[in-house]
C-alpha cells in the first residue's frame, strides 16, 4: 500500500463525510458511520446467524430423529451377525411400545469391508430415543442379544441425524437395488451454505428416482453429511450420474459445494433380507 494511495483515500473519505453532512439525500442513504464506512473499505461484513442450522435446515413438519449405526464385524462372524440382527430388527421394528423403525439395513460391497450399516427413524426426536433406550435397558431378550453380538464385533460407533428439509423421505422400495451412501465431512461453518445449494441442485438428481434421503449429524462426529442414493447396479449409477452433468446448473451446484468440503467417502451398499429398502 503506496503512501500516494492512502493519500487519495483519505481525501474521498474527507469528501464523503461532508457531503453526508450537506446532502440530505446521500445523509439519508448513508446508514454506517464514518467509522463503519472506512472499516467497510477493508472487511467483508457477515450477517450474524439468528438460529441454530438445525431449525433453518431439518424438516418442521416432523420431529423425526435419525440414528445411523456403523458395525465392523469379524469376517467369520458376518452371515450369523445378519441372521441375529435381522430377528431383533424385526421384534422391535414390529413391536408398538418401541416408537421407532429400521429406515434400512445393509452390507458394505465396496469401502470398508465385512462392516454392516443401519438406519433408524425414532418417531418423536430425542423424548421418543430416550424411551427407546430406558425400555431396552428393561429388556432381558435384547440384552442377551447385545452380548452375543459384541462377541462378533471390532468396533462400533454411531450418529444421530437430522433430515434436510429438501431432500425426499425414505420411504420402503422394491429391489432389487444396489444403495450409494456418499458422506461429506464439511469444513465447520459451512452447513447452511450447502444446504442452500443443494435445495437448488436436488432437482437434477430426481429423474431415475435415485434420491433415497439426505441427512446431517446433530450427535458424534460433527458437521457431516449423509446422501443416500439408490440404482439398479454399477452401471446404472454411472450412467445416472453421468446424465446430471447434462442438465444446466449441476456443474455450478459442484463448483460451488466443492470448497466446502474437507474429505468425503462413498459406499456402495447392499440391502440385508429383512431392509425396507430393498
Amino acid at each position: 500500500m503506496t503512501a500516494t494511495w492512502c493519500v487519495n483515500l483519505l481525501r474521498k473519505w474527507r469528501f464523503w463525510r461532508e457531503t453526508c453532512r450537506t446532502s440530505p439525500l446521500v445523509r439519508g442513504l448513508a446508514n454506517k458511520s464514518d467509522d463503519g464506512w472506512l472499516r467497510s473499505m477493508f472487511a467483508h461484513q457477515v450477517d450474524a446467524r439468528k438460529d441454530a442450522h438445525s431449525n433453518l435446515l431439518s424438516k418442521k413438519e416432523t420431529s423425526g430423529l435419525y440414528k445411523i449405526q456403523f458395525h465392523n464385524v469379524k469376517p467369520e462372524c458376518l452371515e450369523a451377525y445378519n441372521k441375529l440382527s435381522t430377528e431383533v430388527q424385526k421384534e422391535l421394528h414390529n413391536d408398538a411400545d418401541y416408537p421407532c423403525e429400521v429406515v434400512g439395513s445393509w452390507n458394505t460391497w465396496y469401502g470398508e469391508q465385512d462392516q454392516a450399516v443401519h438406519l433408524w427413524r425414532y418417531y418423536g426426536g430425542y423424548p421418543a430415543l430416550t424411551e427407546c433406550l430406558n425400555k431396552l435397558r428393561l429388556n432381558k431378550s435384547y440384552l442377551e442379544f447385545r452380548e452375543e453380538r459384541s462377541k462378533m464385533l471390532i468396533s462400533r460407533r454411531n450418529q444421530l441425524l437430522l433430515e434436510f428439509s429438501f431432500w425426499n423421505d425414505p420411504v420402503p422400495r422394491p429391489g432389487p437395488n444396489i444403495y450409494e451412501m456418499r458422506t461429506y465431512r464439511l469444513k465447520p461453518g459451512t452447513m447452511i451454505e450447502w444446504g442452500n445449494h443443494w435445495a437448488r441442485a436436488i432437482k437434477y438428481r430426481q429423474e431415475n428416482n435415485e434420491a433415497v434421503g439426505g441427512f446431517f449429524t446433530q450427535i458424534g462426529e460433527l458437521y457431516v453429511v449423509h446422501h443416500l442414493w439408490a440404482y439398479k447396479d454399477l452401471q446404472s449409477r454411472e450412467e445416472t450420474r453421468n446424465s446430471a452433468w447434462l442438465k444446466e446448473g449441476w456443474d455450478a451446484n459442484v463448483h460451488y459445494t466443492v470448497p466446502l468440503i474437507q474429505s468425503m467417502e462413498s459406499r456402495i451398499l447392499i440391502p440385508t433380507a429383512s431392509s425396507p429398502l430393498q
